[in-house]
C-alpha cells in the first residue's frame, strides 16, 4: 500500500504534467496570432547584429542562427494556405543556400543564380504578405507588425539588390574615403544605405556613381515614401470606418 506521502506526490507530479500541457496548449494558440511581430522582432534583432556579424565567431554564429530564423519565420508567416506554404518551402532552399554555404557575391553562375534566387524569395513574401495585410478590414496590432515587416523586408531587399549591382559593376557605389576605412562596399554598407534610401534620411559617406544604381536609389526613394503614404491612408481609412461604424 503506497503510504500518504507517495499518493500526494503522484497528485503533484499529475498536477505539474497538466499545468505544462495547458502552457503549452495556450502557447500554440497564441504564435500563430503573432507570426507578423515575431518575424518583425527578429528582422530588428538581425538588423542590430549585422555591425557585429564578423568581429568573432560567437558573434558570426548568432547572425548565421537570427538570420536562419528569419528566413523560416517569413516562410511562417506566409503558411496560410498549402500552396503557399509549398512555394515559399521551395523558395527558401536557395535562400537557406546562399545565406550558410554560398554567402560571397561574385560573378560567377553559382552566385549569380543564387542571389537572383533569392531575391524571387524575398519578392515572394513581400507580395503575399502585403496581399494578407492590406486585405484586413480591421487593422490589429498584428497587421501593423505585418506591415512594419513588409518595410523592413523591401530595405533588405534592395540590399540584395545593390550587393548584385556590385558583382556586375565594381565601381557602381563610390565610398568617401574621408568616413571609410576600406573602399570595397560590404553588405553592411548595402543595409546601411539601402534603409538610408528608403527613410529618405541619406547615406552619409556612400553614394551611387553609375546611372544603373542611381536610379535604383530614386526608385527605392519613391517606394517608401508611397509605402509610408499608403500605409497612412489605409490605416485611417480603417479607423475611420470603425468609428462610423459604432456611431
Amino acid at each position: 500500500m503506497p503510504n500518504v506521502s507517495e499518493v500526494v506526490d503522484r497528485k503533484h507530479h499529475k498536477h505539474g504534467h497538466h499545468k505544462a500541457a495547458v502552457l503549452l496548449s495556450r502557447w500554440g494558440r497564441q504564435v500563430p496570432r503573432h507570426r507578423f511581430l515575431l518575424l518583425f522582432l527578429f528582422l530588428l534583432v538581425t538588423l542590430a547584429l549585422y555591425p557585429f556579424a564578423e568581429t568573432n565567431a560567437s558573434s558570426y554564429l548568432a547572425f548565421r542562427f537570427v538570420g536562419s530564423a528569419v528566413i523560416l519565420l517569413s516562410v511562417y508567416a506566409v503558411s496560410f494556405r498549402r500552396g503557399i506554404l509549398i512555394v515559399a518551402l521551395v523558395l527558401a532552399v536557395p535562400r537557406m543556400f546562399q545565406h550558410f554555404v554560398y554567402a560571397q557575391n561574385d560573378a560567377s553562375l553559382v552566385s549569380i543564380l543564387s542571389i537572383s534566387l533569392s531575391f524571387i524569395f524575398d519578392v515572394f513574401i513581400i507580395g503575399v504578405m502585403l496581399r494578407r495585410v492590406y486585405i484586413c478590414n480591421e487593422p490589429t496590432a498584428e497587421t501593423i507588425f505585418g506591415a512594419l515587416s513588409i518595410y523592413l523586408l523591401i530595405g533588405y531587399t534592395f540590399a540584395s539588390i545593390y550587393a548584385m549591382v556590385v558583382t556586375f559593376q565594381p565601381h557602381a557605389f563610390y565610398l568617401d574615403p574621408l568616413t571609410n576605412t576600406h573602399a570595397i562596399p560590404n553588405r553592411f554598407d548595402f543595409i546601411f544605405y539601402s534603409f538610408g534610401t528608403q527613410t529618405a534620411l541619406g547615406a552619409s559617406g556612400m553614394a551611387p556613381a553609375t546611372n544603373q544604381a542611381r536610379a535604383l536609389t530614386v526608385i527605392q526613394s519613391m517606394l517608401g515614401i508611397f509605402y509610408l503614404a499608403v500605409l497612412i491612408a489605409r490605416l485611417m481609412s480603417a479607423y475611420r470606418t470603425r468609428a462610423l461604424a459604432r456611431q
